[in-house]
């Protein structure tokens, strides 16, 4: 997996078949490969998006846990299909605005 800071935005790259078990997707030939993630400020906050995006038709694909990576993250799949983790990552910086920085 690599990082790169992309103005205001993080992006990452994975292997394929790690990012489908990651968000929890069979990749089948229908998932596009891509998810998207959003960043909170605690882990208290990703379990708050997550109840927030199943109150609203999402499945969570998975429950906020703690990560092997140090963080707290979650996913829940919209109602199109779409797969999306709802993280807290305590190495990076979020600011008030939302924008997201690399340590």
């Amino acid at each position: 997996m690599v990082f790169f800071q992309v103005g205001a935005m993080i992006v990452a790259l994975w292997d394929r078949s790690k990012l489908a078990a990651d968000s929890v997707v069979d990749d089948g030939g229908g998932w596009g490969g891509v998810t998207l993630a959003y960043n909170t400020a605690s882990p208290e906050d990703v379990d708050v998006t997550l109840s927030e995006a199943a109150a609203a038709g999402a499945t969570i694909g998975r429950a906020g846990a703690p990560t092997f990576w140090g963080g707290y993250s979650g996913v829940f799949i919209d109602p199109d299909g779409h797969p999306w983790e709802v993280a807290h990552n305590p190495g990076w910086m979020l600011a008030s605005d939302g924008s997201i920085r690399l340590h």
